[in-house]
């Protein structure tokens, strides 16, 4: 193992779980864009610098029906792997497209969630909550229909909710104040919002904040002109980390890049080399730096933070 992979794996063991990557997605097949053997599938070697970097856990998330399959197929293969089950707000159309009707799409995904909660791979409900930058995919009435049944849904199989908020936080806070008082368990992953929005989502003492590359851009974001400043004023009890892998890496111009100290070997992914992490994909092995990133900005040690993110994650997902 490198020095420097050696040094994130003694420090991110502290960390434990990636509560958040997207390993169902081709990328992980070699397919880009639609365009399939760019490379060899390589999931193997992603998870292999995933254990390498001292990880034990990771939860595959899930954006319908078919990927709460997969995604719970995958979890059976390895005891470090989890999983989540429902529906993302931009496939919600999906649900009522179905040809065997939304009902049956519903009590099939309902049937994947049992099923796996039975086995200890299914730790979450979602991906579900509201997307105003994407409405191409799914108009909001739409999401918002489906959004309400997921919090019924994780309320009959009583698990915590991976929950994805994006241009939606007025629409998003009503609809979580309509839940049952203390009924809501769960994470706000690739949080970007305000800190006002981020007190009112912890207002529920049973809610965290995930953060990852794209909660930590500063300047680049549309709406949040200093959401690393958000990232360091959150309570460190309510913290949890993620890299949403493929999706939100870290990059140079980021402004949480320059508190980061580890780097993966990287390669184009028409130069690919099974040991070498792909330019621009995001995977696990990275969370340590995200961890970095995140102490970073909050001026403290990474074991520290590690820590506590490992307790957040325990009470979460992992206390049964």
């Amino acid at each position: 193992m490198p020095p420097a992979q050696k040094l994130a794996a003694n420090l991110i063991g502290m960390l434990d779980a990636d509560i958040g990557a997207n390993l169902t997605d081709p990328m992980f097949l070699g397919s880009y864009h639609g365009k399939t053997g760019v490379h060899p599938p390589d999931l193997d070697r992603v998870l292999q610098r995933a254990w390498s970097a001292g990880l034990t856990r990771i939860v595959i998330t899930a954006t319908n029906l078919e990927e709460s399959r997969v995604a719970l197929a995958l979890a059976r293969t390895d005891a470090r792997l989890y999983c989540t089950a429902g529906v993302h707000p931009t496939r919600c159309g999906e649900i009522e497209a179905a040809p065997e009707g939304a009902a049956a799409y519903w009590e099939a995904l309902r049937g994947v969630l049992e099923e796996g909660k039975r086995e200890g791979k299914t730790v979450a409900v979602g991906e579900c909550g509201l997307d105003g930058d994407r409405l191409q995919f799914c108009d909001m009435v739409t999401q918002q229909r489906w959004f309400e049944a997921h919090f019924r849904l994780a309320a009959e199989v009583q698990l915590p909710m991976f929950l994805h908020l994006r241009a939606a936080a007025p629409a998003f806070l009503d609809t979580l104040a309509r839940q049952p008082a203390g009924a809501l368990r769960g994470v706000v992953h690739s949080f970007d919002g305000t800190l006002e929005e981020a007190h009112k989502v912890l207002s529920y003492p049973g809610l965290f904040i995930g953060l990852n590359g794209c909660s930590l851009k500063t300047g680049k974001c549309l709406r949040l002109a200093e959401n690393v400043a958000v990232a360091a004023a959150l309570p460190l009890d309510r913290i949890l980390l993620e890299t949403d892998a493929p999706w939100c890496e870290i990059r140079p111009s980021h402004a949480a890049h320059v508190h980061v100290q580890t780097r993966l070997q990287v390669r184009d992914k028409k130069k690919w080399d099974p040991d070498a992490a792909i330019k621009s994909r995001n995977e696990p092995a990275n969370l340590r730096q995200v961890l970095e990133a995140v102490a970073g900005a909050r001026g403290m040690e990474a074991g520290a933070l590690a820590a506590q993110v490992h307790a957040n994650a325990l009470a979460l997902f992992f206390s049964g």
